[in-house]
């Protein structure tokens, strides 16, 4: 009990946090529907660990990001910081609460200033929060050493550094107030490969040094598995997969994670030329007209084998014949052996895993994705 009452709180969390936006009608187009770009998402980050966020672009993944820095308000929900719930704290109060929590975008260009130096960029937090004094110039000398940037290039200009280095300037920028959080949105999807193993390898160091909890935000699953503690993975607003980062790649639950690593490159040409399976989504759905029911079960290959094999009402949907559970009832976030959770009424479990889901894990082999190294 005293083991309960000690442990720390997580270092992030939200709880039943959404997001609506509601498009505004103009001069040539009338107010649209309502978007849920993030519904009903529980998640915990815990100290010094790192969570991924995968899913494909339109499933909500950024705006979660921002929803935790509240750089995007909730529609409703909280978002608690180290156990203080912040989501209705005034903003002097949030902008205290931001040296804990800092954000590191995808574009490392957009997200500088091209008009002043890298030097004025990094120190510009330490102004903002009324920290910068005399040895302001020494902290700033400190965080580009620590992700590898030579301290006498402060007064040079975004454009003459590659898009490596600019990343480093973001993460430097990042950490001038000794974060405990940081939020990476797709932080090396615009880098080379070579370039994007020396950024995260300077995460994982720096995470490791300092004790940070990361919010891994990406579409790369390579990346993911090689970076993350757990995943998340995120389908139209809603969190459909939850588990520990091994059990996810070698025991995925939902048809969607199965069908997101079977679109994974294979770098070896042997297992390549050999690949027999292609399993066939089709697009993502709109998220002005979420489908009711299981919002995946439009794409959803295991749907139409469950209904294939029988046992299950079934209903008729355009052309597929569907579990009248898929098309009716949306599923909620469930445990699903030990701590994984999954959002689906016929999870792949080792028990019932179809050959569809088998063939994809053989595609893929035994480790699925290797780590990336130098």
């Amino acid at each position: 009990m005293s083991d309960t009452l000690s442990a720390p709180p997580p270092a992030l969390e939200l709880v039943d946090a959404t997001r609506v936006f509601t498009r505004r009608g103009g001069l040539f187009k009338s107010a649209g529907k309502a978007v849920r770009a993030v519904d009903g998402v529980s998640l915990t980050i815990r100290a010094g660990e790192t969570l991924g966020l995968v899913g494909e672009s339109g499933s909500g993944k950024s705006t979660l990001g921002r929803l935790a820095l509240r750089l995007v308000e909730p529609t409703s929900g909280r978002l608690l910081v180290d156990g203080r719930d912040v989501t209705g704290v005034s903003k002097a109060e949030m902008q205290a609460m931001r040296r804990d929590i800092q954000m590191v975008f995808q574009d490392p260009y957009g997200s500088l200033d091209p008009r002043v130096t890298i030097g004025q960029s990094i120190a510009e937090p330490l102004k903002v929060h009324g920290l910068w004094d005399s040895d302001g110039p020494q902290k700033v000398a400190g965080v580009m050493s620590l992700v590898g940037l030579d301290p006498s290039h402060a007064d040079r200009y975004p454009h003459q550094f590659s898009g490596g280095q600019r990343q480093r300037i973001g993460i430097a920028r990042a950490l001038t107030l000794d974060p405990k959080i940081l939020v990476l949105d797709e932080p090396v999807s615009a880098l080379d490969v070579s370039i994007q193993a020396q950024i995260i390898n300077l995460l994982q160091r720096i995470q490791r040094e300092r004790g940070l909890s990361y919010l891994f935000i990406a579409h790369d699953l390579a990346v993911v598995r090689h970076v993350s503690h757990r995943i998340a993975v995120m389908y139209l607003g809603k969190v459909v997969e939850m588990a520990e980062r091994d059990n996810l790649y070698r025991r995925p639950l939902h048809p969607y994670t199965v069908s997101l690593l079977a679109a994974v490159p294979i770098a070896d040409v042997r297992m390549r030329n050999r690949r027999r399976t292609s399993v066939t989504m089709g697009e993502i759905g709109s998220a002005t007209n979420v489908p009711p029911g299981c919002r995946f079960h439009p794409r959803c290959y295991r749907a139409r084998l469950v209904a294939a094999a029988g046992g299950v009402p079934t209903e008729r949907s355009g052309d597929a014949l569907l579990p009248r559970a898929c098309l009716i009832d949306q599923p909620a976030l469930k445990a699903c052996g030990g701590t994984d959770q999954v959002a689906c009424h016929f999870p792949e479990t080792p028990e019932t895993r179809s050959e569809v889901a088998t063939a994809v894990l053989q595609d893929i082999g035994y480790p699925p994705i290797r780590p990336i190294t130098l």
